[in-house]
C-alpha cells in the first residue's frame, strides 16, 4: 500500500518540528535516511542559497552517503537546526566512522533553510538545535511508509509563494519498472503559484489530467482579495523552494546529482518566475539503492529523471492546496483553498 507521499520509498521517513504562536511561524522538516545512510546529491539554482553541508555532496568528493537532510525554516539562522539532527545521530552511532571507537563517527547532514524570518511576528523566532531534535525524533518516531504531514507544518510553517500561504507538499509514483519516485517539497518562492489570469494553479496545468478553471466571478473576487494584500504588506526579501526527490533505485552519485538537477524542472513548471536571485532554490536526491535500473538500457534512468520532475510539480500543488491562511502580526496571507473555495 502506497501512501503517494516521499515515504513510499522504502527506508525514508518524514518528520516535522512547528512552532507558532507567541510570535513564531516557523519550523523544521527532517528526511530520516535508512540506517547506513542513502546516496545523496544537490542542485541549488537560486541566486540566494541558504545551505550547509552541500560541497561534501559533489560527486567528485568523499561522502557518498548521508543519514538526513533537513529542510528548515530561519534563514540562514535555522541552519542551526542540523546541529540537534547530528547530536541525534551520533548518540545513535550513525554516521561516517572516523575512528577504531565505533562511537567516533560525523555525520553529514546536508540542510537548506527558507527564508520566513519575522512572519510570525518575532525576527528571533527561529528554529535551533532543539527544533532538528524534535524534528528527527518525529521522524524515527514515525511508523515505516507513514502518511507526511502536509501544508502549514515543518519549515513549510511560515512558507509564502508570492502572496499566498505555502506549505509542506508530498507526492510520489511507481514506474513500470517497479521503481518508485517521490518527491517532497517546502514551497516558499518569490514567484507566483497561482495564474493570474486563471486563477488555476500552474502545476496543475501539467499533471496530465483536465483542469478546470475557477468561475469568472470567483476568480476576480481572489484577485481583488491578493490585490489588497500585496498593498498593505511588505515584500519579502528572500524566498526558497526546497525539494527532496527520492527513489528506491541503485544510482552512484553523479547520476543522483542529475535527478537532482532535472528535478529543478520541476519547480519551474509550477512557479513564476523561479531561481530568481533572491530565492535559494535547492534540490536533493536521495537513492536508497534497493532496485537496480535496467543494465541492458543506457537510458533507464530518464524514466526516473522524468518522474522526479513531475513529482516535485505535484508535490508544489499539494503544498499551497493543504496551506492554511494565516493573518497575525508578522503579515496576511490568503490560502489557495481560502481564495479557491470549492475548486
Amino acid at each position: 500500500m502506497t501512501v503517494d507521499a516521499l515515504t513510499d520509498v522504502s527506508g525514508l521517513r518524514v518528520g516535522h518540528a512547528t512552532r507558532t504562536g507567541d510570535g513564531w511561524l516557523t519550523g523544521t522538516t527532517v528526511v530520516l535516511a535508512p540506517e547506513g545512510g542513502a546516496v545523496a546529491a544537490v542542485d541549488v539554482r537560486g541566486g540566494g542559497p541558504g545551505t550547509k553541508e552541500t560541497d561534501a555532496l559533489d560527486p567528485r568528493n568523499v561522502v557518498r552517503t548521508v543519514e538526513a537532510v533537513v529542510l528548515t525554516g530561519g534563514s540562514a539562522y535555522g541552519l542551526d537546526a542540523a546541529s540537534g539532527v547530528m547530536a541525534w545521530l551520533e548518540e545513535r552511532g550513525r554516521g561516517i566512522r572516523v575512528g577504531a571507537d565505533p562511537a567516533h563517527v560525523v555525520p553529514v547532514v546536508p540542510a537548506a533553510c527558507v527564508f520566513d524570518l519575522g512572519r510570525g511576528g518575532d525576527f528571533r523566532a527561529r528554529p535551533d538545535a532543539a527544533t532538528g531534535r524534535a524534528a528527527v525524533e518525529a521522524a524515527a518516531a514515525s511508523e515505516p511508509g507513514a502518511p507526511v504531514s502536509q501544508g502549514c507544518v515543518g519549515a513549510g510553517t511560515g512558507a509564502v509563494t508570492g502572496v499566498v500561504k505555502g506549505g509542506v507538499g508530498s507526492a510520489s509514483t511507481v514506474l513500470g519498472s517497479g521503481i518508485t519516485v517521490a518527491a517532497l517539497v517546502v514551497a516558499n518562492a518569490a514567484g507566483a503559484t497561482v495564474d493570474p489570469e486563471t486563477g488555476v494553479l500552474y502545476g496543475e496545468l501539467f499533471e496530465g489530467r483536465r483542469v478546470e478553471y475557477p468561475a469568472a466571478e470567483v476568480h476576480a473576487a481572489a484577485q481583488r482579495r491578493l490585490a489588497e494584500t500585496a498593498a498593505r504588506s511588505t515584500p519579502p526579501p528572500l524566498n526558497t523552494t526546497l525539494a527532496v526527490v527520492a527513489t528506491d533505485a541503485d544510482l552512484s552519485k553523479a547520476q543522483a546529482q542529475k535527478l537532482a538537477g532535472t528535478a529543478h524542472d520541476g519547480i519551474a513548471r509550477a512557479v513564476r518566475p523561479v531561481h530568481l536571485l533572491n530565492d535559494g532554490d535547492t534540490v536533493f536526491a536521495l537513492a536508497t539503492g534497493d532496485r537496480a535500473p535496467d543494465a541492458a538500457n543506457p537510458l533507464a534512468l530518464n524514466e526516473i529523471l522524468a518522474a522526479g520532475a513531475d513529482m516535485v510539480t505535484r508535490a508544489i500543488v499539494r503544498a499551497v492546496r493543504a496551506a492554511e491562511p494565516v493573518d497575525g502580526p508578522g503579515g496576511a496571507w490568503p490560502s489557495y483553498g481560502e481564495l479557491y473555495a470549492g475548486r
